[in-house]
Order: structure tokens, then C-alpha cells, then sequence
């Protein structure tokens, strides 16, 4: 089989290509350039394609013995993931751009260019595993054996046809195995930290960031009843659920913390209130992507809105084209629209959808 193997600089994307070579593949690895900066967008540590993560991808693939190449995605990744990214928090809504660069850049840019070119499958270092469902054949994503680096959750908006051209072959393993492995293979990577955060945001403040983006617009903090208690720059950046940073100037009645219950964009303000006023019961979301067949009303699932959250066992209320509604055995709190709800049976990931509504 011919497989473009991802390879960001990292030591998982470097073992899974160490690994579809010796399956007996023929593998070409390609470094993706994301940033029109020739520096890369992570000029820092924190990211995952920086000038200096093509360099390492460069050197795994002269050990391993495969050809390598850097492909020009940035204007892709600027349109899909970045301006999306600034519009869902322009709007009022909490994106996670790992979901679309997955989606859209990974599994939809990559994978259609590598398929045009004549490649059968991709290969990447997300911790995830792909098993034939039982009952059709299909493939089907389930969790990673390490449930402490598992990423089915940022890949669940991948419907079965993008699945059975998708390698993850690190989904059996544990993460101190693969460096171990990464180390005997000779890679310099070996103990290469892991990138965190949003590679774009090189420094972390993503407020201060989408105020460059947007601008500053001061507005309003208010009560539940309307009141108002504090001042802010602008309510891009804020989310619910947030805590710190609020500056409030006037403090609750009963002395307790207040939490980002609401942003409304269109009047520029910010709603807090007690953390109990948090608890959500219900998630509604669409577009909703089903890894098969969409689950029957009343059928059990467990449900995740978070990348590394707690699963929380629930049921499904209402499936319709496009959407669908769940509702929580135990409530969660700080769930913000736009964020990814992802619903599992057992380690099966069933389907996803962007929150657009709770209850």
C-alpha cells in the first residue's frame, strides 16, 4: 500500500512512520508548512509547525528512509481553521480549532491532495484505533488503549470514508512505549516535549491575540438580573465557564465566585452569576457526523465536550437530519456553544456535533 505519512516534527508522528515502514509500505513523509511566516506559527515550544519541526520531521525521515517533502497548506489553514476560529469567537461561541485543522486540513486538504496524487491511505500520530464494526464492515473509531493521550475525540468528525484511508498506528500503544521506541530507533525526538495549546496562538493569550484580530471594543459585565459589575476590553476571548480575569468591580452579594454564564455579542456584554447557574442537563448540536449509522432516540451513549474531559453517560433525545439532542444522567458545567460534543459506545466513538444550544 502507498502511504503519505503526516509527520509533524514530533516523536508520535516519527514512530507512526518508523512503524508503516516496517509494515512493509511504501511511505513518503510530508511536513505540513501552516503558516505564511516562514518561521512557522510556533516560533516558540508550544505549537507543532515551527521551521524547527520541519527540520526534525526532515531528520526522522532521512533515519527511517523515506522521502520527505514540506507542502504549502498555510492559505488553507488560514481560511479554515484560523478565520473560523476568530468568526465562532466573534459570534459569541467557543471553537476548538484541533477539530477543523483535523477535519478540515489533516482529513479533507491532505487526504483529497494525497488520493490525487495516487496514494491508498494517510498516516498520522494521533492515538486512536480503527476496527471493522462488527455488524457492517465499516470501519469504526474507537479510543486509544492510552486513555491518557487518546484523540478520538478531535477526530470524531471523520465519517467512515475518511476512516478507511486513515493509518493511526500508535492506537495500541501507550506514550512511554513510544518514546522508548522512539529512542532504540536512533530518533533524535525521542524526548522531544509535546505541543500544547493552539499552535497559532504562540504565546497562550488568546484574548490578547483575537483582540488584535477584532479590536477592542469595551463594554459591560453584568449580573444575572442585569446589574452591572465590572467593565471589560471586549467580550471576544471570554467563554463560559471562565473565572479568572473578569475585573469585577463590584463583588457578589454572598462573597462567592462568579463564572461566565453568557457572552452576547451583539451587545457587547458579559453575563456571570454562581457556578450552580452553570449546570446543563441537555446539549443540542449539528451539523452532527455519524462514524455509521445515527443511534435510534433512547439509546444509551456516553458524552464528552471536552478533549481530554470527563465522559458523562446520557441518552439520545432526538435525531434528526443534521442534528441531534442528548440529554445528561449527571450535568455538566461550563459548556459553551460551539464547542464539540462527542458521543461514544463504550470506546466506539458514535458520531459528533458542535454544541449549539443547552439546557
Amino acid at each position: 500500500m502507498k502511504v503519505l505519512a503526516a509527520m509533524s516534527g514530533g516523536v508520535d508522528s516519527a514512530v507512526a512512520a518508523a512503524r508503516v515502514v516496517d509494515a512493509g509500505h511504501e511511505v513518503v513523509g510530508v511536513h505540513l508548512a501552516l503558516s505564511g511566516d516562514s518561521r512557522g506559527p510556533a516560533a516558540g515550544a508550544r505549537g507543532c509547525c515551527s521551521i524547527e519541526d520541519s527540520l526534525d520531521a526532515r531528520r526522522v525521515a532521512d533515519v527511517v528512509g523515506v522521502p520527505f517533502y514540506v507542502w504549502d497548506l498555510s492559505e488553507r489553514f488560514e481560511r479554515d481553521v484560523v478565520a473560523d476560529f476568530v468568526a465562532e469567537y466573534a459570534a459569541g461561541r467557543t471553537p476548538n480549532p484541533c477539530v477543523r485543522c483535523n477535519e478540515r486540513i489533516k482529513f479533507s486538504a491532505l487526504l483529497d491532495k494525497a488520493l490525487a496524487l495516487g496514494f491508498d491511505a494517510v498516516c498520522t500520530g494521533h492515538y486512536a484505533r480503527i476496527a471493522p464494526d462488527p455488524a457492517t464492515g465499516a470501519p469504526a473509531l474507537h479510543r486509544a488503549v492510552d486513555g491518557a493521550k487518546d484523540q478520538s475525540y478531535v477526530l470524531a468528525v471523520l465519517p467512515p470514508d475518511r476512516l478507511a484511508r486513515a493509518l493511526f498506528p500508535l492506537g495500541d500503544s501507550r506514550k512511554s512505549e513510544v518514546r522508548a521506541e522512539a529512542a532504540r530507533r536512533g530518533l533524535r525526538v525521542a524526548e522531544k516535549p509535546d505541543s500544547h495549546d493552539i499552535c497559532f496562538i504562540t504565546d497562550g493569550d488568546t484574548r490578547n491575540w483575537l483582540g488584535t484580530r477584532l479590536g477592542a471594543r469595551p463594554g459591560s459585565v453584568v449580573d444575572e438580573t442585569g446589574a452591572v459589575v465590572g467593565e471589560h476590553g471586549g467580550a471576544v476571548g471570554f467563554t463560559v465557564g471562565q473565572r479568572h480575569g473578569l475585573r469585577l468591580g463590584r463583588p457578589a452579594p454572598d462573597g462567592r465566585p462568579r463564572y461566565v454564564l453568557e457572552v452576547r455579542p451583539v451587545t457587547n456584554t458579559v453575563v456571570v452569576g454562581p457556578r450552580e447557574a452553570l449546570a446543563v442537563g441537555r446539549l443540542d448540536g449539528g451539523p452532527a457526523v455519524w462514524c455509521g449509522s445515527p443511534p435510534d432516540p433512547g439509546a444509551a451513549v456516553g458524552v464528552q465536550v471536552r478533549a481530554h474531559g470527563e465522559e458523562v453517560p446520557g441518552r439520545v433525545d432526538e435525531v434528526t437530519p443534521g442534528r441531534v439532542s442528548v440529554t445528561l444522567d449527571r450535568q455538566l458545567t461550563g459548556v459553551a456553544t460551539g464547542q464539540t460534543m462527542v458521543l461514544y459506545d463504550g470506546t466506539r466513538v458514535v458520531g459528533s456535533a458542535t454544541v449549539t444550544g443547552t439546557g
